[in-house]
């Protein structure tokens, strides 16, 4: 398998987006595309779909567009459902439906040879099966279980209509259609927005192992790190390959450049001083051959291009001239966060200069704790308390505080009234709006710009406290690194959620870990917390069914459990699961009423106490599950 273009472009609406791509992809190559915002990186993944996107680019060449061995190409945006009333579940064996039908196919054999002895049946049905086998018939059920659990959804989710989940969650269900068709290249446009850290490590381990070819776009270093050994980068409209990873495309970029440089600047001398030897003795008759001999080299010459500077423009701000908090900067004391439900108890004290970062699955707390203690919603019980002379920055990653009716001006200026118009322009031009740009209005703004511009209504105030919920969610990676930058040499307290494990290990010293017993406090970094991690794994004993092979004469008795205190458990259960969707229902018919449809905040709150509701419904039904089967257990070993 082989796709090639060479000295394509693409143009939309005018503008030329990609002037020369020069791209190929052969079989099991793990490609990733990086580039800022806006560079073409998912217009270039629609012209793979779709090869009428592309036209001539400015290179030497004509056009060429090259596929050998016909792939299959699949593409997470081409990715839609049907039928939004069929279940989870079915929506993903729909993935398997030609496995599926020769299971059908197997089963109706067997009842048929059941009644009667047929030779001739009997041989097509061993010939089907050992097709069967094959094509991975007796282990594709175990592969959509665990990947339907490792996205984060529960066994009931499973028999839920596909209508019933969010927008995230529909884009992960196509997402996990996408990777079980298998195709030949996979192209997958950020696969880790809307996923947590365990997911994206899971995603991770899963994209190494595939046995075809794929194409990532992503603004995820590690991820890019971690899965892609070759690297094609877009700038200033060109694509540029490179065989490596992430790291290495890094310090390669840096060369090429140097190196690039040294050469023009290198030609650029030999110019002047052949140019000047000529100029010196073209009119000397003795020295005419001489002058000549110069002339031709200058001639012959091929003319290195000066190389564009490594586009690294983006936003500016200075956090020096802040003012100084006390010691202790915030205290929660039992503080029980959540809607309806408790989703953590914690205590916690931050100290001046500490840099917290909050990991853990999605709906499990992480942002509740960040609202609760910027005091947007009210604990469950307990309290929070600044310290003296602490001024906090709140950043929302839902950006629920702009508003899509004002310019970038008005909304600068609604949180900064005491600014005048040229002070505002000022701040926001360092930003990246300049000129025109301080007259757009925000429903037009990228997700990138949105964050630019929340960023700078904050951050002009000097903070001295910053709560930062998902900051590089939208940003591209110079954006990032600038971020981390700036979060490396500030000098005031710093406490913030990230999926983006680069962002956690570069900038946090210290993590707070939600998981579902609650949440664990680590004084120390993400790198000391993962060896920490690997570290228990390593150590963890052989499961029993090992150890029961090793020693087979040994017999394991059960504990003795009381079946009726067991029961009456069950029952509790079973009636708060019946508690807890009935509320959820109630939820997702609130949200389609007008005006919480038309109201983002509203819509953002009820959206976070669904989440909460789909997390506690997880873990009920886990012990539900756990429970049940100790009974089962408990009556075999009595009989």
């Amino acid at each position: 398998m082989k796709i090639s273009i060479k000295n394509g472009a693409v143009t939309l609406a005018g503008n030329n987006i990609l002037e020369q791509i020069d791209f190929e992809i052969k079989d099991n190559e793990h490609i990733a595309i990086v580039g800022r915002n806006g560079a073409g990186k998912t217009t270039f993944l629609k012209a793979l779909i779709d090869p009428d996107l592309l036209e001539e680019g400015i290179g030497e060449e004509k056009l060429q567009i090259t596929k050998i061995g016909n792939p299959h190409i699949g593409y997470l945006k081409q990715i839609e459902f049907d039928d939004e009333s069929v279940t989870l579940l079915s929506e993903i064996r729909s993935s398997f439906s030609s496995l599926v039908a020769m299971e059908e196919k197997l089963n109706r054999y067997v009842e048929i040879i059941n009644k009667k002895t047929d030779d001739k049946l009997i041989n097509e049905y061993t010939n089907l099966q050992e097709q069967f086998k094959l094509l991975g018939g007796y282990s594709y059920q175990k592969e959509y279980e665990v990947m339907i659990h490792k996205f984060g959804f529960s066994e009931s989710d499973k028999e839920k209509a596909i209508s019933t989940f969010s927008g995230g969650q529909k884009t992960k269900i196509a997402l996990m259609k996408l990777l079980l068709s298998k195709p030949d290249v996979l192209l997958l446009d950020e696969p880790t927005n809307h996923l947590d850290i365990s997911t994206i490590e899971w995603l991770e381990e899963y994209l190494r192992k595939y046995k075809g070819a794929f194409i990532v776009v992503s603004h995820d270093r590690m991820f890019i790190n971690n899965t892609c050994s070759i690297i094609y980068d877009i700038e200033y409209g060109k694509m540029s390959r490179y065989v490596g990873n992430y790291e290495f495309y890094e310090r390669e970029k840096q060369r090429r450049y140097e190196r690039m440089l040294s050469d023009y600047e290198f030609q650029q001398k030999e110019i002047k001083r052949l140019t000047a030897i000529y100029e010196r003795f073209r009119f000397k008759p003795s020295k005419a051959g001489l002058a000549m001999s110069r002339l031709h080299q200058l001639e012959k010459m091929e003319i290195i291009e000066k190389p564009n500077k490594i586009d690294m423009n983006t936003f500016k701000t200075n956090l020096k001239e802040m003012e100084t908090s006390v010691k202790t900067v915030l205290t929660a004391e039992d503080l029980q966060i959540g809607y309806d439900i408790p989703l953590a108890t914690l205590n916690l004290s931050i100290t001046r200069g500490k840099k917290i970062g909050i990991i853990g699955a999605n709906g499990i707390g992480k942002s509740t704790l960040l609202k609760t203690l910027h005091g947007i919603i009210e604990p469950i019980s307990g309290s929070v308390s600044y310290g003296l002379r602490v001024n906090p920055g709140y950043f929302d990653q839902s950006l629920a505080f702009l508003s899509k009716d004002h310019t970038v001006l008005e909304e600068f200026r609604n949180f900064h009234p005491e600014l005048e118009e040229t002070k505002c322009r000022q701040a926001l031009g360092s930003f990246l709006f300049k000129g025109e740009d301080v007259y757009k209005s925000l429903s037009v703004l990228s997700g990138g710009e949105k964050v630019r511009l929340q960023l700078c209504k904050i951050l002009y105030n000097k903070p001295n406290f910053l709560i930062l919920d998902e900051p590089t969610n939208h940003m591209d990676i110079v954006g990032k690194e600038h971020l981390e930058n700036i979060l490396e040499e500030y000098e005031g307290t710093l406490i913030f959620v990230s999926h983006d494990r680069y962002f956690v290990k570069k900038i946090a010293n210290q993590l707070l870990v939600f998981d579902a017993n609650g949440t664990t406090f680590y004084p120390y970094g993400y790198e000391e917390y993962k060896r920490g991690q690997e570290n228990k794994e390593e150590k963890q004993p052989e499961p029993r069914e090992k150890k029961q092979k090793k020693e087979p004469s040994q017999e394991v008795k059960s504990p003795s459990v009381n079946l009726y205190t067991l029961r009456k458990e069950v029952n509790k259960l079973e009636q708060e699961i019946i508690r807890l969707e009935t509320k959820k229902e109630e939820y997702n018919q609130e949200f389609l009423k007008n005006d919480v449809i038309n109201d983002y905040q509203k819509a953002n709150a009820l959206q976070e106490k669904i989440k909460e509701l789909e997390t506690s419904l997880t873990l009920n039904y886990q012990k539900w599950e756990e429970l049940t089967d100790l009974i089962l257990t408990s009556k075999k070993d009595a009989n």
